[in-house]
């Protein structure tokens, strides 16, 4: 006989939820959301704002829960089975709100605000939240600039005034004393204040002066962390670069030696993710320890308390990053339940650290990296186990089945955020994170293992870093091969519009993949994308060429010249007189970074576009001339890069910059130049750069006069390069003997169509073709990249000017 189908059970402590194992447990997870966003609205609003939310909310579930339990009304049965949802995402509402709202009021306290509007000199006392972290690129001869996150004890202004608030300092300092903090110690340091760029908790940025002042030493865990993070860097060092580089940022989320080439590569491949320590870090030291304690028969306290102990351990080694919290609180919850003797539910888990830990800190609610791992989780969680099943049902062996929707589930739930953060979807990931699953485990264990007996065992430290080091340099050939697939990157909208967008359609192709016909459509749609489209990619790559050097992009009259440092990442000479034009020439080159902006004089077509090079890409130094008119320009620039914590330097003769695959020169002015015909031309910035071994010339704006005494001061082939980027837009002010001791194979001329100033000079592009140059110009080429290969020098044009004059 068939037998009978089982029925439903429900019971009214559920709220209509059905007691089905294979039904997730949603029910706290509109709270967790609701206060996530809740939080993530607040960091981007004002108290006031925040406050009248919250009491909306407030108000709502009074008013729900009230109908609800009887008091007003009589509730239908269908509203009261959905409407102890709607209470518990307006509490999520109201708690979010109500936590972020008292973070506001710290951050935006009057005193604090009014000194860092008027950009006071302050002596402070701070107390440290976590490591100092270099930023990347560097100043030859010159220590990098450190970032070091801190919290605010006590602040006196310039008039003696104190101020005591637990306010959030973001400190920007240059001098290698502070490279040694730890979190928890407590320092004092002075400097002026500058205004925070907004989106956090960060009530103030101090650029400090000097060394801080030491008050005490940090507590004996946090000496402790730090002995064994310096020991496994030191175990590291004598691996190779990339693989050594790797490996403490695999186990302890220190990449201050981790190479560009590789960062860009793990960018490009989706893998970002082992860059830092996440959840799977937590996961499978907290594993390795739980089976150590099975093999030696402990029972269920014993390991529950061992587990335990690896978890804060391990915390407080690696510090705590939003995903190590995430993951540490949730494993928290679950090891709890384990000692409890009650099955553990992931999905309530993950709603319940979600929420636990954005009320204790609401600013995790705009962490890209928490947002990726709480994604990524989910996806888990809540898609894997489907897609695992359904592959099993097709004949996949069960193994085969969960390595393929343990990767998919998660690259598909953090797409979105991963779209709006790079302006890219990667094709590659998925492949590429199935293939490096072997190595993760035992670099971790391994990794943690040298580190823990470096202290003790130095020797031993190296013997083990060199065993962690193989599968370390496994996930760098997969990131490396992996990135320069053709197609493995398509372009994709940015920013919030780009990251909705792709959840929208990600959302609404897995309803549509309930049904056969629209997977097989969805399928047949997407190979054949693939299939037409893999071809014109690989023959036509596309823009930017492979092998470029150095583009000048077509912004108008004016110039923006860039020089890669690796993928994504690029040197920005000059910011073209329109914003829109310069993040535009950024966007077609893909750079998501700027590791260097050089503005070489202050003139307006030169710095009108700086707001668009910062337009969502971070800017790690800017390099300006010591000449400081026109004041506009210079004042723009330096607000600019204010409102982002960006440094400003001003480089005197000699300053010297390597980033990368770039090392850039600053040959001229030699000295201040006055009374000539342009004194900001003629104090425009001269650099002579090297890309691949490709010597390129960028002489900003000078003239005669600065042409002929840098050319004075240099030795005979001290001017010669491979390009030249064309003073001043080709105009009649140049010195032709400066020409001719450059002798350059390829000349770009920055120039915009139609211009009234008769750029470029006919005479200076026919003296520089008959010197054997090839002569192109943006105004009727558009951007311009000159291109290495093995045959030598080339140039591709990418079409007609974009921009016209106004």
């Amino acid at each position: 006989m068939k037998a009978a189908p089982t029925p439903v059970t429900r019971s009214a402590g559920t709220a209509g939820f059905a007691a089905d194992a294979t039904v997730p447990d949603l029910r706290m997870a509109g709270l967790a959301v609701a206060a996530w966003l809740t939080a993530l609205a607040g960091l981007h609003l004002d108290t006031r704002r925040t406050l009248l939310v919250t009491a909306v909310a407030a108000g709502l579930a009074a008013t729900v829960t009230l109908h609800l339990l009887g008091f007003v009304g009589r509730p239908r049965p269908t509203v009261r089975r959905h409407g102890w949802i709607a209470v518990a995402i307006l509490l999520g509402v109201l708690c979010g709100g109500a936590v972020t709202s008292a973070r506001l009021t710290v951050r935006d306290a009057g005193p604090l605000r009014v000194l860092v509007d008027e950009q006071a000199r302050v002596s402070t006392e701070l107390v440290v939240r976590d490591d100092p972290r270099p930023v990347r690129g560097g100043i030859v001869g010159r220590p990098p600039t450190l970032l070091v996150s801190a919290r605010l004890v006590t602040l006196t202004g310039p008039q003696g005034q104190r101020i005591t608030t637990p306010a959030r300092v973001l400190v920007l300092a240059d001098d290698p004393a502070w490279r040694g903090l730890l979190p928890g110690q407590r320092l004092t340091a002075q400097g002026r204040l500058a205004a925070p760029r907004g989106g956090d908790l960060t009530g103030a940025v101090l650029m400090a002066d000097g060394a801080p002042g030491r008050l005490g030493a940090p507590s004996a865990v946090q000496r402790a962390a730090g002995r064994l993070r310096t020991g496994l860097q030191r175990a590291c060092a004598p691996l190779p670069d990339d693989p050594g580089g790797l490996l403490p940022g695999l186990v302890v989320g220190d990449t201050s030696q981790l190479p560009d080439t590789v960062e860009e590569d793990f960018r490009a491949t989706g893998m970002t993710h082992l860059n830092a320590v996440s959840g799977s870090n937590v996961a499978i030291v907290v594993g390795a320890v739980l089976l150590l304690a099975r093999w030696a028969r402990a029972g269920p306290v014993l390991a529950v308390g061992l587990c335990g102990l690896a978890l804060v351990g391990f915390v407080i080694l690696v510090r705590p990053s939003p995903s190590v919290v995430r993951a540490a609180t949730m494993g928290a919850i679950g090891l709890a339940a384990l000692a409890a003797g009650r099955p553990r539910a992931a999905v309530p888990a993950l709603a319940a650290a979600v929420a636990v830990l954005v009320l204790v800190d609401p600013e995790l609610a705009g962490d890209a990296g928490f947002a990726l791992s709480v994604l990524a989780t989910g996806g888990l969680l809540l898609l894997a186990p489907g897609w695992r099943d359904r592959l099993r049902r097709r004949g996949v062996p069960p193994g085969a089945a969960e390595a393929l929707a343990v990767p998919a589930a998660a690259q598909l739930a953090c797409s979105p955020v991963i779209a709006g953060l790079t302006g890219t979807v990667s094709l590659v990931a998925v492949p590429a994170n199935l293939l490096a699953v072997p190595a993760i485990a035992p670099a971790t264990v391994l990794g943690v293992t040298a580190a823990v007996v470096s202290p003790v065992w130095p020797a031993g430290a190296e013997t083990v870093a060199w065993l962690a080091h193989w599968p370390a340099w496994w996930l760098v050939l997969v990131a490396r091969y992996g990135a320069r697939l053709p197609a493995g990157n398509l372009p994709w909208p940015g920013g919030i519009s780009g990251a909705l967008l792709l959840a929208a359609l990600t959302v609404a192709l897995l309803i549509a993949a309930r049904r056969p016909v629209a997977r097989r459509l969805v399928a047949v749609c997407a190979v054949a994308v693939m299939v037409g489209t893999l071809p014109v990619r690989m023959i036509a790559p596309g823009w930017p060429p492979p092998g470029w050097v150095v583009t000048a992009c077509a912004v108008g009259q004016g110039d923006t010249v860039l020089l890669p440092v690796v993928a994504g990442r690029a040197v920005v000479v000059d910011a073209g007189p329109d914003p829109a034009a310069a993040d535009a020439c950024l966007r077609r080159l893909g750079v998501r970074r700027v590791s260097l902006l050089v503005v070489s004089h202050f003139h307006v077509d030169h710095t009108g576009g700086v707001a668009g090079i910062f337009r969502g890409r971070r800017v790690d130094t800017v390099l300006v001339p010591q000449w400081p008119e026109p004041a506009a320009g210079r004042d723009l620039v330096r607000s600019t890069a204010a409102a982002h914590h960006t440094p400003v330097v001003a480089a005197p003769v000699g300053w010297r910059y390597r980033a990368g695959a770039v090392e850039v020169t600053v040959l001229g002015p030699p000295y201040p130049m006055r009374g000539t015909r342009s004194d900001p031309n003629n104090n425009s910035l001269m650099l002579l750069a090297t890309v691949d071994r490709v010597r390129i010339l960028l002489t900003g704006d000078a003239e005669v006069e600065e042409q002929q005494a840098v050319r004075e001061r240099l030795p005979p082939d001290g001017l010669r390069a491979d390009v030249l980027k064309v003073a001043h837009h080709g105009s009649a002010y140049q010195d032709p003997a400066f020409l001719d001791a450059v002798r350059p194979a390829v000349a770009l001329v920055p120039v915009g169509a139609g211009n009234t100033y008769g750029h470029p000079n006919p005479a200076v592009l026919a003296r520089l073709a008959r010197g054997g140059a090839r002569v192109l110009r943006t105004d009727t080429g558009g951007d311009l990249a000159v291109v290495r290969s093995s045959r030598g020098l080339g140039v591709v044009s990418a079409g007609v000017d974009r921009v016209r004059p106004s």
